[in-house]
């Protein structure tokens, strides 16, 4: 895969169209009645991250793995809760409301059609391939997600920041380290070990049980990192708490397998896949259909009026 060297936007898909499915109303349907508010929701949010951001390369990364079974062997709680059902030797299936799960083959085919670049990779989350694109970027990267685990990506040095939306996507929280430190007390580096200390129950990680978001900031902040904590521990002059020392101690079996798992990747095969935003349509003839059987209208063309820009 070879490195972008102009602006890359990479989209967490999944964390948009669930977005897009609760921000706009199930009235928004298919002539034929069937809901298609994420698909639109989608595209409207596509449409105006490329006139706010003007990004030369795009890529919608996608959950292959929602649940990769090698994060769920050093944490088998990891996303427990949000399985609907278990399958041997494939990925088990998430919760998705009933009208949202067939929104997500027609979000496929819209943007294999329109020729946005549409990556993901069999074992890995999206987090990963956005990690990995991340990693190997030479220019300036914006990562658009709701999904506050990427900003461990922040890197001000590399010009990787987090577009972060708080509402629909025309209000975004442009996270940068500063808005980390003001935020966290943490730079973007720092995050993943804030994030493991204090736990995630939307991602079913316990964290450390008493070690809060505003205690593991301070313990970061004196002591450097996770590596730099587990020596304090060990180091009966460090300034911790006996309180502090105990839960250390005894939460060091977690510890000592919560990096791997809440870490993105760096380094996950990527395809070879052109990630220049296209100007047209990549299958004119296709999309058309796709346009009138679910009645993309305003959004689609909005869309594409915008690319041709």
């Amino acid at each position: 895969m070879r490195s972008v060297t102009g602006r890359l936007m990479l989209l967490d898909t999944a964390s948009l169209y669930f977005r897009a499915y609760f921000g706009v109303p199930d009235s928004v349907r298919a002539p034929d009645g069937t809901p298609v508010n994420a698909v639109r929701g989608l595209l409207d949010f596509i449409d105006r991250l490329v006139k706010d951001h003007r990004p030369t390369h795009l890529v919608a990364c996608m959950d292959a793995d929602w649940r990769p079974k090698w994060r769920v062997e050093l944490i088998p709680t990891y996303k427990a809760h949000r399985v609907a059902e278990e399958h041997t030797g494939a990925p088990d299936a998430e919760e998705v409301p009933d009208t949202l799960a067939p929104q997500v083959p027609v979000i496929e085919s819209v943007l294999d059609a329109i020729g946005i670049a549409r990556v993901g990779v069999a074992d890995y989350e999206a987090d990963d391939v956005i990690g990995t694109f991340t990693a190997r970027a030479a220019g300036p990267v914006d990562i658009v997600t709701g999904d506050r685990d990427l900003y461990q990506l922040v890197d001000d040095g590399r010009g990787v920041r987090v577009l972060y939306p708080l509402k629909g996507v025309g209000t975004l929280q442009v996270t940068d380290e500063a808005v980390l430190r003001e935020k966290y007390g943490v730079d973007g580096r720092g995050y993943a070990d804030l994030a493991l200390l204090r736990g995630d129950p939307s991602d079913g990680l316990p964290g450390v049980p008493g070690i809060g978001e505003k205690t593991a900031a301070k313990l970061l902040a004196e002591f450097g990192d996770l590596a730099g904590i587990m020596a304090a521990v060990d180091d009966p002059k460090a300034k911790l708490t006996p309180s502090q020392r105990k839960r250390l101690t005894e939460a060091r079996p977690y510890l000592a397998v919560a990096p791997e798992v809440v870490r993105v990747a760096g380094d996950v095969p990527l395809p070879q896949v052109d990630t220049a935003l296209p100007s047209t349509p990549r299958d004119p003839a296709g999309l058309d259909e796709l346009a009138a059987r679910w009645g993309l209208g305003g959004s689609l063309q909005r869309l594409l009026t915008t690319l041709s820009a």
